[in-house]
């Protein structure tokens, strides 16, 4: 994909609308992936000038901080802080709520003060501005979606309701998961648990979270984070669905119905 990096646009001297920050899972994750082309497809489908860091783009230090490394936090957020205060970025767009809160929340305190929007936030503006228009008769229309509140966007932000009015706009079907918003439920992955083997029990976390989205009889879950569309696609592997039932990222459902 033609996407600009922000030393091709300060080469240039260009204005630029936002950063998007793609994060390590949007750029490594094979998965993931899918859900950072899917986004910069809509913003380039907007017409929204947007540029990434590309290879200047560090971890937040977000994985780190969680499990206790606060040098290497600190060592990380520094250098991504200095990066983006040279190029004088202002606004910043993530497709992963561990990035959002990390820079909404932790970085103003070593100096990286930003506007920070996480990707349903943004999607929900510009399809109430009109500048996203979807598809009549889309490819969602009439079905069962159940959305999965991740942590760091819903308890931890309080985002609820931007994610829901994007999925409104499909002329589909939303069905609420008993524990949903601020009862909602972790995937398993949050708090650096998605790199180290789980503690001892009867079952993993994201086996749970799965079996609730599927009482549901929602045929779509949807999502709004990396790590919580591997933990929910796992836990549907697990539960031998993955025919009948798909996980999908919200990017992922915008793109789709352009």
């Amino acid at each position: 994909m033609p996407v600009k990096s922000m030393s091709e646009y300060a080469a240039n001297g260009d204005n630029l609308e936002i950063l998007f920050w793609v994060g390590c899972a949007g750029s490594f994750d094979q998965r993931a992936q899918k859900i950072t082309r899917a986004f910069a497809h809509i913003l380039d489908k907007v017409g929204i000038k947007f540029a990434i860091l590309g290879k200047e783009e560090m971890c937040t230090g977000d994985p780190a901080r969680r499990a206790g490394n606060e040098f290497m936090f600190q060592m990380m957020a520094y250098n991504n802080i200095q990066t983006m205060n040279g190029y004088g970025i202002k606004k910043v767009v993530t497709i992963c709520p561990h990035c959002y809160n990390i820079f909404k929340n932790e970085y103003p305190a070593l100096g990286g003060n930003y506007e920070v929007m996480h990707h349903t936030t943004f999607l929900q503006q510009l399809i109430n501005e009109g500048k996203i228009r979807l598809k009549d008769g889309g490819v969602f229309k009439g079905k069962k979606i159940t959305y999965h509140d991740s942590c760091y966007l819903g308890r931890g932000n309080n985002i609820y309701e931007a994610p829901r009015e994007v999925l409104a706009a499909f002329d589909s079907e939303l069905v609420e998961m008993k524990r949903c918003k601020s009862n909602g439920m972790c995937c398993g992955a949050g708090g650096a648990q998605m790199f180290k083997e789980e503690e001892p029990g009867d079952t993993r976390i994201n086996f749970v979270r799965a079996s609730q989205a599927l009482e549901t009889g929602a045929t779509i879950i949807a999502s709004n984070c990396p790590f919580c569309m591997t933990m929910l696609t796992d836990g549907v592997k697990n539960k031998e669905q993955e025919e009948n039932v798909k996980v999908l990222d919200i990017a992922e459902m915008v793109a789709m119905s352009l």
